[in-house]
């Protein structure tokens, strides 16, 4: 069998490993969902100008966005690998043809498909729950790929280093919460300590949210990046980040446990 025929049954056992689980279905598509009428459609626009989610409606789209690229792989790719090494599911792996890579590229591959699913229920019920005006960019494609590619490495690796499937939710769960409210997305960076600005260039999540930001509302003024177009750049400094993280949690994955 092919690398390719390896990857594409791997991937189609998971999927059908996922659909069979309502409840993963479910809560994968509920979360961003009750986001988005919580903050939305309820806590609307500060009228006086001032606080959270003072500005319009698209500006807070890379941050809904961003709910199913952080967490649905950080928290389904750290559950994967743990319960893998739990099961000792990788001594039997080291056994086939499938490495490692290939078996991670046909996680995120699922996972890919399940967010490209989740981000489109996301971006018409924003629009239509929030009233808000975007422009829909070709661009969105590659941004939700290649964060899901980034973030599934995390994941990875979160799995790999923790002890245990609940150790690996937590994990995931105590680096998403912090990155997906301090990565620029719904909180300005204007909004934050003058000393926290480096700091934000520091989570991939940033360049996640200014390069959709950028083409999804262009009058958020996304500023250039060394005088390329901040669409443009950020992906490409995201794109870098992705294969880095996803060639660290390809070799972090153990071959037995």
């Amino acid at each position: 069998m092919t690398r390719t025929g390896r990857v594409r049954a791997a991937a189609g056992a998971e999927w059908r490993s996922f659909v069979r689980r309502r409840t993963a279905v479910f809560f994968t598509f509920f979360f961003p969902v009750i986001l988005i009428v919580i903050f939305g459609a309820l806590v609307r626009t500060d009228p006086t100008g001032g606080g959270l989610f003072a500005e319009p409606p698209a500006y807070y789209v890379p941050g809904y966005l961003a709910t199913v690229v952080l967490f649905t792989p950080l928290s389904r790719l750290g559950s994967e690998v743990a319960r893998h090494r739990e099961d000792n599911r990788f001594e039997k792996l080291a056994t086939t043809p499938l490495s490692r890579g290939e078996w991670l590229l046909a996680q995120t591959a699922v996972n890919a498909a399940i967010i490209g699913i989740a981000s489109l229920l996301i971006l018409a019920l924003v629009v239509a729950l929030t009233g808000a005006e975007i422009a829909f960019s070709a661009l969105l494609v590659p941004y939700v790929l290649v964060g899901v590619v980034c973030f599934c490495g995390v994941g990875a690796l979160l799995g790999s280093y923790t002890d245990s499937r609940d150790g690996a939710v937590a994990a995931s769960n105590a680096l998403g919460l912090p990155l997906l409210f301090l990565s620029e997305t719904f909180v300005p960076l204007s909004q934050l300590p003058g000393w926290f600005g480096p700091v934000v260039n520091l989570s991939p999540l940033t360049y996640f949210a200014r390069g959709v930001r950028a083409a999804t509302y262009p009058a958020a003024g996304t500023p250039a990046v060394a005088g390329v177009d901040p669409v443009l750049a950020n992906l490409a400094v995201l794109s870098a980040l992705a294969v880095i993280a996803f060639a660290l949690g390809a070799r972090s994955i153990p071959r037995t446990d």
